[in-house]
């Protein structure tokens, strides 16, 4: 099984969540737990929001470990494909998800 953490599941350990840290414990070893490109970015993104100091520099160290020990996948062609059916279906249906998700959605599901 491979997992793709969203930006709430990479950002949890940097907070130090206790479910997500039980969870991730509990992954099998011949599972992968990974992120993808836009994932990344929005960690990134919201470090580069924080003011310089000793909070930021901490949890830049968190990032850090965190990105050397899940692989950072790239997103699929065939997410491009999936992207637009998600993107038109949860339009039809009046449900919202922010940009970024729905992209993460589709790489999931390619």
């Amino acid at each position: 099984m491979i997992y793709l953490l969203d930006t709430n599941a990479v950002s949890a350990p940097m907070r130090v969540d206790a479910r997500m840290e039980s969870w991730l414990s509990s992954i099998g070893g011949d599972d992968r737990v990974v992120i993808c490109t836009i994932a990344r970015g929005e960690v990134l993104f919201g470090l580069e929001r924080l003011a310089q100091g000793r909070c930021r520099t901490k949890l830049e160290g968190k990032a850090r470990k965190l990105f050397a020990v899940l692989p950072c996948e790239p997103i699929p062609p065939a997410a491009g494909d999936l992207y637009a059916k998600l993107k038109i279906s949860q339009q039809r249906r009046g449900l919202p998800l922010d940009e970024n998700d729905r992209w993460i959605a589709a790489t999931a599901l390619a």
